[in-house]
């Protein structure tokens, strides 16, 4: 069966000594490895503000924090995404406010947005779901007339880009997840980009406990209550050899991803998402739209392919409000699909799929 998703793990012969160099130095927890991860990492995104964390989910509850976030308040965020997304934020005590996605590409619609926001709106969640790439343009356009912070969840998205520029470079606030199966993984973990340079030292702190680590622990004072957030050595080693082949992977997704646009764009049955200006995909997921999903999934999984919708509408989960309204998610949720797009596909794999799907089903 060809999978959706894969973990990449790097040759043993390369991986292992490192791990095993970290872990018998005698130092494991946040320390020089985590550095070196933080420096190369700002260098991929051409940003100094960068804060490796022990998941994306971490790196989601720390700038709603930072974006002063709290309990009484609205964040406008989509259905369409993995749970994390949004149970961060009932985690503030903010309640999340659904707003409707695009029907073509099933991204958090920014017309939609607009029309959500009030005296209460404190953010804008906007996700950069399974590798595409958000309307920017138009996001952006609110973030200026309204004077609201957008979340940039970029965990299905490393590598995607904006105007050139790796996702994250523009943001007020930008995660990442290095959780198992995303394009780049330190077994767990996750990553916050910050505009502002007080939001980091903020960051820095809430990331553990309170404490300014650059500090002895008996000269520290905590002025605000933190968590212990923060990664290990022993992960960001993980990282750090994982950086070596990022490049390669993700350009293999992008690959990929572009085969599948090109030779099914004219095929019977199936409509290819038509991406938004400015914006380069990541394609963490092949998505497409397609007719009579059960069979389509049928077929294919018969045939040895792996296929699936992955997520369950974050709306439907008892914690949140229902969002019956949302007509556009309505059509998208009812018709798109995913398949595996990454770096494990060989070209044999590519043309097996596209061939049972030009088959019919």
């Amino acid at each position: 069966m060809i999978p959706i998703v894969k973990p990449y793990i790097p040759p043993k012969d390369v991986l292992m000594p490192a791990l095993e160099n970290t872990i018998y130095s005698g130092y494991i927890a946040q320390g020089q490895k985590v550095e070196d991860f933080e420096f190369k990492l700002a260098q991929y995104f051409e940003n100094n503000n960068v804060l490796t964390v022990n998941s994306g989910t971490s790196a989601l509850h720390l700038s709603l924090i930072l974006a002063n976030v709290g309990s009484g308040d609205e964040v406008i965020s989509t259905a369409l995404t993995a749970e994390p997304t949004n149970t961060a934020i009932a985690q503030t005590g903010a309640k999340v406010v659904w707003a409707d996605t695009e029907i073509s590409t099933g991204l958090i619609c920014p017309k939609s947005v607009e029309k959500l926001i009030t005296n209460k709106t404190k953010a804008i969640m906007v996700v950069h779901y399974a590798g595409m790439v958000a309307d920017l343009n138009e996001f952006y356009s609110i973030r200026e007339k309204y004077n609201i912070p957008i979340i940039e969840d970029c965990a299905h998205a490393f590598g995607a880009e904006y105007k050139g520029k790796k996702l994250g470079y523009y943001s007020d606030f930008a995660i990442y997840s290095f959780q198992a199966i995303k394009h780049l993984t330190t077994i767990d973990g996750g990553l916050l980009i910050l505009k502002k340079s007080s939001d980091y030292d903020r960051a820095k702190k809430l990331r553990w406990f309170g404490l300014d680590k650059s500090r002895p622990r008996l000269q520290n004072d905590i002025t605000e209550g933190g968590f212990k957030y923060h990664m290990n050595d022993v992960n960001a080693t993980f990282g750090l050899i994982q950086l070596n082949y990022l490049v390669e992977n993700v350009n293999k997704y992008i690959e990929n991803g572009l085969f599948f646009d090109k030779e099914l764009k004219d095929v019977d049955g199936i409509e290819i998402i038509k991406y938004h200006d400015d914006t380069k995909p990541s394609y963490w997921l092949y998505t497409a739209i397609i007719d009579r999903r059960d069979d389509f999934i049928k077929h294919m999984q018969s045939n040895g392919v792996m296929c699936s919708p992955l997520h369950l509408r974050n709306d439907r989960h008892s914690i949140f409000d229902n969002g019956s309204h949302l007509n556009g998610l309505e059509s998208f949720y009812s018709n798109f699909i995913h398949w595996g797009c990454g770096w494990w596909l060989a070209q044999e794999d590519k043309i097996k799929i596209v061939e049972l799907i030009k088959k019919g089903w």
